[in-house]
């Protein structure tokens, strides 16, 4: 079993202590975040760590608008065609995009309307904070 962090930091943390040390009077104990599985949070790291590159983030950017085949991605991103598509191959092994073959061509598309919104979400965060 993975654990998120050692037993000092729970300390540290008020995990395991009584409310009376962990709150003040003022400012009673909130409701908990409803437990995850181990599982269930490695997945959603692996799927943060596929997003964590500038370029997959303006992939998917991309990809928010309308699906797109790789010659289309390299010239709306000015970058070379086996970089889009080692990026494309991230991501699809992710579960991020889906890729269906018309003809010569591979066009992409979102798997989840939801990654775009932790994209955009990111990006929007980022441009505040300029």
């Amino acid at each position: 079993m993975t654990t998120l962090s050692s037993d000092t930091e729970h300390a540290e943390a008020g995990i395991g202590a009584t409310p009376a040390e962990v709150h003040s009077p003022e400012r009673p104990a909130a409701p908990l975040a409803p437990p995850r599985t181990p599982a269930t949070l490695a997945a959603a790291g692996e799927l943060l760590r596929a997003l964590a590159a500038p370029v997959r983030i303006a992939i998917v950017l991309q990809l928010q608008h309308s699906e797109r085949c790789v010659h289309e991605l390299v010239e709306a991103l000015q970058v070379t065609q086996p970089l889009i598509s080692q990026h494309l191959r991230v991501l699809k092994s992710a579960g991020v995009v889906a890729g269906e073959r018309h003809g010569r061509e591979v066009v992409y598309r979102l798997v989840d309307e939801h990654l775009a919104h932790i994209v955009t979400d990111a990006v929007a965060h980022a441009e505040e904070g300029t």
